[in-house]
């Protein structure tokens, strides 16, 4: 067996953990944030706007890994191309490319969940502070959004690479 038939196969697991962890990252922290929201809710029909918001920030970093894993794919040539032409460096390379965005989006969307919570209680008390309860996840977003750069960078460049 040629060490380069296993370069598609882990760009391919790269891919894979980068959704699967930061989508089940997002599920946690959505369903986290949505029991909170319904507690709210229950109590007071009318913040069910503002507290589905607060429950949806969690949900972002699943997009994220999901991207990630698209342009995985599709500059491995799984979606259209040649993916014999990724060798075992390469294949290597996409997997590490995937790993910030893959953990990051796992850890990120569980402790957005956190803040969102605490955000989802300020807003049942003082709805009129509903901007300020959005930045307090929204700073944990920030993470996220720096593995999905690191990611998307790597991702992005490593075919240019003359391996």
């Amino acid at each position: 067996m040629d060490i380069n038939s296993l370069g598609v196969p882990l760009a391919l697991l790269g891919a894979a953990l980068a959704a699967l962890l930061a989508g089940i990252g997002s599920a946690i922290g959505v369903g986290i944030a949505g029991e909170a929201a319904a507690g709210v809710v229950t109590e007071d029909p009318s913040k069910f706007g503002k507290v589905l918001v607060l429950q949806l920030l969690p949900g972002t970093q699943g997009i994220y890994g999901l991207l990630i894993a698209f342009l995985t794919l599709a500059n491995i040539g799984v979606l259209g191309g040649d993916p014999s032409q990724v060798t075992f460096a390469k294949g290597l390379l996409y997997f590490f490319a995937c790993l910030p965005m893959a953990f990051v989006g796992l850890w990120s969307a569980k402790h957005q969940a956190r803040a969102s919570v605490a955000s989802i209680g300020l807003v049942a008390k003082k709805p009129e502070q509903f901007g300020k309860s959005m930045i307090l996840p929204a700073m944990v977003e920030t993470y996220a959004v720096l593995a999905l750069l690191v990611s998307l960078l790597a991702v992005a460049n490593i075919g240019k690479l003359p391996l």
